[in-house]
């Protein structure tokens, strides 16, 4: 039951509900219960997911516990559309596929938003839609909004856009980039906020834009990254680091750099993967980064990982269970989650 205050709570606030034994949080909309659980609970250990993959252009899916080192294991399929370049958003139980390329030509991109279950093993299933067709988009959020930032409708978008996770439908306006980003996959993410670097071409550029992810707005400059690598590099975080890695230079390079999350600054270098690759998929858990697929050639089965607290080169991880070129990666255990 919603008992009246004095005023609207700020975005962040908690409470204790009497009446459901539980607390909550304030996401400058409404109160939504504050998530207890673990992946651990959920999947014994943090699930990612790698999806997609293009030359051949697929709607593979397999799965790794990114918590232990090993092959991917075959998980299911999309429910749509064979795709790459899509992004993507995660709470503990569901992971989102937003938008991507079917391969098409004459086809900018696509709006679907596919949704995984991480505790299956299962194919994907209908979600909603972006408000536009977008491939090379990069995703964000935390354990409430799953975001759509940027990517290519036939011109470099700068649209942000959100949506509920727990609750399937469209996604909604949340604002607009202060440049247009021309990136995928996965944005660098904490608890409070979403990280959007830069790429694209032509012009690649090295800044790096944020949100605070509970509320609406414009994103603001947050830095730099340490080289301008494209709009093929894949990122990675737990709550306090965000990691970039790979990229197009515009060849395919094996850079890695991080950023503090919750402050301002520029990237400083981290290592280098043990493979240089544009296009991978990136995912975490609160002390792993892991990097898998991408190209050159018609793509890779590598999967990279690092810990992300410490710096230094990846190690080898194991290897996917098809050939990933540009495929996405979501996980119960990213940065936004805690």
């Amino acid at each position: 039951m919603e008992y009246p205050s004095l005023g609207t709570p700020p975005a962040g606030s908690v409470r204790f509900n009497t009446d459901s034994n539980k607390m909550e949080i304030y996401n400058g909309d409404k109160w939504w219960n504050v998530d207890s659980t673990s992946p651990n609970e959920q999947t014994g250990g943090t699930r990612a997911i790698f999806s997609g993959s293009y030359s051949p252009m697929n709607d593979a899916q397999c799965y790794i516990n990114v918590d232990s080192t090993g092959n991917g294991i075959d998980f299911g399929d999309y429910v749509g559309t064979d795709r790459m370049s899509s992004a993507s958003a995660a709470s503990r139980t569901r992971g989102l596929v937003m938008g991507g390329y079917p391969g098409s030509p004459s086809t900018h991109g696509l709006n679907d938003i596919d949704c995984n279950i991480f505790s299956s093993t299962g194919s994907a299933f209908d979600f909603g839609n972006l408000s536009q067709a977008v491939r090379y988009a990069v995703g964000g959020g935390d354990a409430t909004r799953g975001l759509r930032a940027g990517g290519y409708d036939g011109s470099r978008s700068e649209v942000i856009e959100y949506v509920t996770i727990a609750q399937a439908g469209d996604m909604v306006d949340f604002g607009d980039l202060a440049a247009s980003k021309f990136v995928f996959i996965n944005g660098a993410v904490s608890q409070t906020r979403s990280l959007f670097p830069a790429g694209g071409t032509p012009g690649y550029t090295n800044t790096i834009e944020y949100v605070t992810t509970s509320t609406l707005g414009n994103a603001a400059d947050f830095g730099d990254q340490t080289s301008a690598r494209g709009y093929c590099m894949g990122l990675a975080s737990n709550a306090t680091r965000g990691i970039f890695a790979g990229g197009s230079d515009p060849n395919a390079v094996n850079v890695i750099d991080y950023v503090t999350i919750a402050t301002l600054g520029n990237a400083i270098d981290f290592g280098d993967m043990t493979y240089a690759s544009a296009g991978v998929a990136c995912c975490s858990s609160s002390t792993r980064g892991v990097f898998g697929g991408g190209s050159p050639g018609p793509g890779v089965t590598n999967i990279d990982y690092v810990q992300i607290m410490t710096t230094g080169n990846a190690v080898d991880f194991g290897d996917l269970s098809y050939t990933a070129q540009y495929a996405t990666a979501v996980s119960n255990g990213h940065g936004g989650l805690g």
